[in-house]
């Protein structure tokens, strides 16, 4: 293939209320907001723009798999195992809805945690091969 795609630049999260879920990205997980208005946020995380959208009620970015179980529509990477649990705990402190560590039957480990607005979001213990140095 002559040309690709390169990496993801953006992701876009339904929120319900603009500032306050900005906030919640910048004090829960340490986001910069580049910009705002009423309808949308652009945060910069983990080298990613993510934009939360202004949505109707009830909107996440989940989704139900064939056996009814809510999944996440994003994972982030972290640099190993003792580095994944440090942000689980991290995040914990913080009052944000966490979940255990499991092991799904493939290299590393992993954990969901949520934001204010329900978005379920997956971290794994793994880095990609692009960001091992």
């Amino acid at each position: 293939m002559k040309h690709s795609l390169i990496r993801v630049g953006t992701i876009y999260l339904p929120v319900q209320e603009v500032g306050k879920s900005a906030v919640w990205y910048k004090e829960k997980l340490g986001a910069d907001i580049n910009y705002q208005d009423n309808q949308k946020a652009i945060v910069d995380l983990a080298d990613i723009s993510i934009f939360l959208v202004k949505a109707a009620p009830g909107q996440t970015s989940n989704f139900l798999e064939e056996d009814g179980s809510e999944r996440f529509a994003i994972t982030f990477e972290v640099d190993g195992k003792e580095a994944l649990k440090a942000l689980q705990k991290q995040l914990k402190d913080k009052g944000v809805k966490v979940g255990d560590i499991e092991d799904r039957g493939h290299p590393g480990l992993n954990f969901v945690f949520e934001d204010i607005n329900g978005n379920r979001l997956d971290v794994w213990s793994e880095l990609s091969p692009a960001y091992r140095g």
